[in-house]
């Protein structure tokens, strides 16, 4: 299984940690989907923390994909637009800096929604991705799509800090 950006411009790396998610482990039952049904499910976006983002970076975005969702395109289940370079800091459950935008998750909420891989569909990896950005408002509509998100900052972004997590739900 591939890694959604080895299609996109390669870009330096920063750092990014989090309380409660960690590279290569399982969600915890906070950040799965209740909505979608999955038991103990909280949809509560993971803290997030990040440093060492080039000079230049205006502005961040912040997402979380599922690629191995059973679509064509896999689930985008998080998106976050236009927050100030001067935060470095979204706290669980995404209380917002003034400016920032949460946009329309792949269930068309707009905000964060938990990891929910199909019963016995196997497991799942979720980027959780802070993008440092070359502008301030990146222009995508509150409305907009985190795939259009995407396709807009790939012509923007100096630097992106990934966290992989896992999520798997067992067959009945």
């Amino acid at each position: 299984m591939n890694n959604p950006f080895d299609r996109l411009p390669q870009v330096p790396a920063f750092e990014l940690s989090s309380s409660a998610v960690v590279e290569g482990q399982p969600l915890a039952p906070a950040q799965m989907s209740g909505a979608f049904g999955i038991p103990g499910g909280q949809d509560i976006s993971p803290d997030l923390t990040w440093s060492g983002a080039p000079e230049g970076t205006r502005s961040y975005a912040v997402t979380m994909y599922d690629p191995d969702a059973p679509t064509m395109s896999g689930f985008w289940h998080w998106a976050v637009a236009n927050i100030p370079a001067s935060v470095t800091t979204l706290p669980a459950g995404a209380d917002l800096p003034a400016g920032a935008v949460h946009l329309p998750n792949d269930a068309r909420m707009p905000q964060y929604i938990g990891a929910a891989p199909p019963a016995g569909h196997g497991p799942h990896r979720y980027f959780i991705t802070v993008h440092a950005l070359d502008v301030e408002d990146i222009g995508v509509p509150a409305e907009g799509t985190p795939a259009f998100l995407g396709f807009t900052i790939a012509g923007h972004i100096l630097a992106r800090a990934t966290i992989v997590a896992t999520a798997e739900t067992s067959a009945a």
